[in-house]
């Protein structure tokens, strides 16, 4: 049985879709932000929550990298890109975004 990922939402966000795939080809998942509705302002970088929690198998890591729609429509990006989720990381999933 191949290593499986443990994802799981914080208990203030049990509403809060799960990542999944935009299109049956994508590469990634997409995440979405469990806070409300905020603007980014120019230069402006914010740690941003995504109410998940995950438990990767060790020798794994997971990448976090940005939406080339929101960089050419919106100038947003991730301030540190790829971000790297490291294997013994047991906190919220958060990112950083720039605009």
């Amino acid at each position: 049985m191949a290593d499986q990922v443990r994802l799981r939402r914080l208990l203030n966000n049990v509403d809060l879709p799960l990542p999944s795939r935009a299109t049956d080809h994508a590469a990634g998942y997409d995440v979405r932000s469990a806070e409300e509705d905020f603007v980014l302002e120019p230069q402006e970088i914010r740690l941003v929550s995504t109410g998940l929690v995950m438990e990767l198998p060790e020798g794994m890591e997971c990448q976090v990298r940005p939406r080339s729609g929101l960089a050419l429509r919106h100038g947003i990006t991730l301030a540190n890109s790829p971000g790297t989720i490291d294997p013994d990381y047991r906190g919220e999933l958060c990112i950083i975004l720039k605009n």
